[in-house]
């Protein structure tokens, strides 16, 4: 009887996933070595490849419950752990260590929570169609998290300077994760035709930036996004009161 095969391109979308993990795991080998730069760099690059993996299983007609389950895995891996043990690393592995571990921990564990609930959502297939995402996604949770890295790295701020606050803050995006707050997602988002020139023009200005100036344009990029997230809480807030 033979072998059933399998079409290469059918293994590219699971191959990404799997080059994401790694990126996330080599940021935690290099955060020990005090490479903190390389460290959140390759967290970042892990976070591009999440995007990827799912856009080409969906164009290479590659979706598989497996292929959602190693994505799972890995986020909690590049998305859960890395950050969390790279903010210890580069501003909680002071005097205060014990009790940045336990807010690292708190910050992993609702990662953790973020994805298992994002997976029983997408595995109820009479469940409505969501327009937004349920908390703050674990990648988007990710880059969050690591602002006091990225604060100190652009030489705006001394993130060692305050580890408890840095320990809070990074708490603080773990309950955004497995809150019920709606968040944006981008295939919802939808622009007039004759603003997409605006929206090519800004995406210009912001590879710009990053070649510029790379660690505060993700700072900026980190208060643009909580300050939207703060203005849909704000709004959900008005909504409730009027009903």
């Amino acid at each position: 009887m033979p072998r059933e095969r399998l079409p290469l391109l059918q293994l590219v979308p699971n191959l990404v996933t799997i080059l994401g993990m790694c990126a996330g795991l080599s940021a935690i080998r290099y955060t020990f070595d005090g490479r903190f730069e390389l460290a959140a760099a390759l967290i970042i690059f892990a976070a591009v490849m999440d995007g990827f993996d799912g856009l080409l299983a969906r164009k290479l007609n590659a979706a598989s419950s497996f292929g959602a389950e190693l994505d799972s895995f890995a986020d909690f891996v590049s998305f859960g752990v890395a950050p969390g043990i790279l903010v210890f690393g580069y501003a909680l592995a002071g005097p205060m260590a014990g009790v940045g571990w336990t807010f690292v921990l708190v910050f992993a564990v609702c990662a953790c929570l973020r994805l298992a609930r994002f997976n029983i959502s997408r595995a109820a297939p009479d469940g409505p169609v969501q327009r937004h995402f349920v908390g703050v996604p674990a990648p988007a949770g990710a880059m969050l998290g690591l602002l006091p890295v990225f604060l100190g790295l652009s030489g705006v701020l001394d993130p060692t300077r305050a580890p408890f606050l840095v320990a809070l803050y990074l708490a603080g995006v773990g309950f955004l994760m497995v809150s019920r707050l709606p968040t944006p997602s981008l295939k919802a988002v939808r622009i007039a035709r004759e603003n997409a020139i605006w929206i090519m023009i800004g995406m210009s200005a912001f590879v710009g930036l990053l070649f510029l100036r790379t660690w505060l344009t993700f700072v900026l990029a980190d208060l643009l996004y909580l300050s939207v997230l703060g203005w849909l809480a704000w709004r959900r807030s008005r909504a409730r009161a009027k009903a």
